[in-house]
């Protein structure tokens, strides 16, 4: 297979991290973005001629632009894109929200992932490539004090949809990783002091137990799916371990 190029976002950590390491030693080409520059500038030293990075805040209004430019500019193409950047806060019931808080998490989960598939559909068009929109299992169900994230990510899915029946020529799939060990967990056994007892209890045990899934397991899954997705996929939202999914584990 001839090497594809990627746009991952949030890549420094957790999920976006594996789905880069993924992407790297099977040979692809990969722009990271995050807003830390560490563990991109880590992954550069390691792979010289196949990373390219951009250290940006996703919710600043040239990013997507800067980010998609740099794929072009470096190695002339992209083929896919893995949407993975997003917050958790805040979490507080609906009688509590700040609005403006909610804005800025929408900021960060929707609209700016919204701004790189904009920015990224003509390019994927003329590749026939991909998109990989991270979601949550939240995107489906609901737990209280999860109003902003859980709604966030029903956007997502809804976007997925949408690129999935503008685009016949682009590939875009919602993916739930499940609940992994990366330091979104550890915020909301910090902050999740609204859940329902029984709902929190459930995440402490996971951890407790040693049952959260570790980020490579839904990042090889990702990975693969931003490559070589199937265009009947298009516009679905799946877990991660779903049998459809099988064939990309």
């Amino acid at each position: 297979m001839s090497a594809k190029v990627v746009i991952v976002t949030g890549a420094s950590r957790g999920i976006g991290l594996a789905v880069a390491e993924v992407l790297l030693a099977a040979g692809h080409r990969v722009v990271l973005v995050s807003r830390s520059a560490d563990q991109l500038q880590t992954l550069k030293e390691r792979y010289p001629s196949q990373v390219a990075f951009l250290a940006a805040d996703m919710t600043l209004t040239d990013t997507a632009w800067r980010a998609t430019e740099l794929a072009i500019l470096t190695f002339g193409r992209i083929d896919g894109v893995v949407v993975n950047h997003g917050v958790l806060s805040p979490m507080a019931r609906i009688e509590n929200a700040s609005v403006e808080d909610w804005k800025k998490l929408y900021d960060a989960n929707f609209f700016s992932a919204l701004a790189l598939t904009k920015e990224a559909v003509p390019h994927l068009r003329a590749s026939k490539g991909r998109i990989v929109f991270v979601s949550s299992g939240a995107a489906t169900g609901a737990y209280t004090s999860w109003g902003a994230y859980g709604s966030s990510k029903a956007a997502l899915n809804s976007l997925a949809k949408h690129v999935g029946v503008e685009e016949s020529d682009i590939t875009a799939v919602a993916v739930s990783p499940g609940r992994v060990d990366t330091d979104m967990q550890k915020e909301l056994r910090e902050k999740g002091t609204e859940m329902a007892k029984k709902d929190y209890e459930t995440f402490r045990t996971a951890f407790e137990d040693g049952k959260l899934i570790k980020p490579e397991q839904p990042g090889r899954v990702i990975a693969t799916l931003s490559i070589d997705a199937k265009p009947e996929l298009s516009g679905k939202y799946f877990k991660w371990d779903a049998g459809e999914l099988a064939e990309y584990r």
